[in-house]
């Protein structure tokens, strides 16, 4: 492992795998290791919970399930979380890791699209999806699907995990702007909608699930979107988004002062998205938005999120795309579970 502060690359990821550094109760999957990031699948058993939680410095995670857990589902064949319900999930995963290594972890790409809230829990954590460098025990999911009820199993992929050493700098941010422009504009989603199964790709009608969206054209030509509160709304950036080979990326929100709403649940761009290099040129990035309380005009053009970039510890042996990404080469596109809309 190199000595230099950053994010881990693959390679790493797969040296800890092999040394039990991060194991699982079932084999690796060969696609599960990301060029800088670990796919973790869900466990067993998940509960039904009265209220969101932190275990805090001095419990366990299943220790805190005592007081708040409702009842336990079984996920071996499959389940259904509802809507507007919290639910806390195993994870098949669990680290053993080196002294300097910590992990954070974000919503896979197609869990946010589905506005599926997902955060990683540890024992003893005192913050959501920061794992301390050199924890040694489980991991558990806090899963609130907001908008669609989902279909979910042993095995499902959720998040993923990032790994790194020490405290990478951050190399540089990109603010992202909206695009507002073309016919199709984005996606709002419907209520009351079928369930989704998480499993299954390109098996979902996207016209039972969303409403395209038009924007208004203003007197001196440009675009806006009037955001409702509440509501749930696909959007893509205004330019393609880069991620060189050696370097990885954040989206995090912008400032709540420049507009009430909430930009992007899954927050990771791996080396190699977007660049011409992995075969992406051209890649945006998808914008997940949920307007707060009030409701909210946006305009073409306008800031909602900025990436954040950092080095990897070395340059991975796999980039973005190497297994067939379905986000590779986008622009305004569904997650993966649903048929292209026509």
């Amino acid at each position: 492992m190199s000595d230099s502060a950053g994010i881990l690359p693959f390679q790493t990821i797969a040296a800890l795998m092999d040394q039990g550094a991060v194991a699982a109760e079932d084999a690796f999957l060969s696609d599960q290791a990301q060029p800088a990031s670990l796919d973790l699948r869900l466990g067993r058993y998940a509960w039904r919970v009265r209220a969101s939680f932190l275990p805090g410095a001095q419990r366990r995670v299943q220790a805190r399930l005592a007081d708040v857990a409702m009842h336990r589902l079984d996920l071996t064949e499959g389940a259904v979380l509802e809507r507007g319900c919290v639910y806390i999930a195993e994870v098949q995963e669990r680290l053993a890791l080196p002294p300097g290594v910590s992990a954070r972890a974000n919503p896979k790409s197609s869990t946010g699209r589905v506005d599926v809230f997902v955060r990683l829990l540890t024992d003893r954590g005192c913050a959501f999806d920061d794992v301390e460098a050199g924890y040694a025990g489980p991991l558990y999911l806090e899963i609130a699907p907001q908008t669609f009820s989902v279909l979910v199993r042993r095995g499902t992929r959720l998040n993923q995990l990032r790994l790194k050493q020490g405290r990478p700098p951050h190399l540089s941010t990109k603010d992202v702007g909206v695009d507002l422009t073309g016919e199709l504009v984005g996606f709002r989603a419907r209520r009351h909608a079928p369930v989704i199964d998480l499993d299954r790709e390109d098996g979902h009608d996207p016209r039972e699930y969303w409403h395209p969206l038009e924007t208004r054209t203003l007197p001196g030509g440009g675009r806006e979107l009037l955001l409702d509160p509440g509501e749930f709304y696909i959007l893509a950036s205004k330019d393609a988004v880069e991620i060189p080979a050696a370097q990885a990326a954040e989206m995090t929100p912008i400032d709540p002062a420049v507009g009430e709403f909430r930009v992007h649940y899954a927050g990771f761009f791996d080396p190699g998205f977007g660049t011409e290099e992995a075969a992406g040129l051209g890649s945006r990035a998808v914008l997940e938005v949920r307007s707060r309380e009030t409701p909210f005009l946006l305009e073409d053009g306008q800031t909602v999120a900025r990436l954040v970039y950092e080095p990897l510890t070395e340059r991975p042996t796999r980039l973005y795309g190497f297994d067939g990404s379905h986000y590779q080469r986008q622009g305004l596109r569904l997650s993966k579970h649903f048929r292209p809309w026509c």
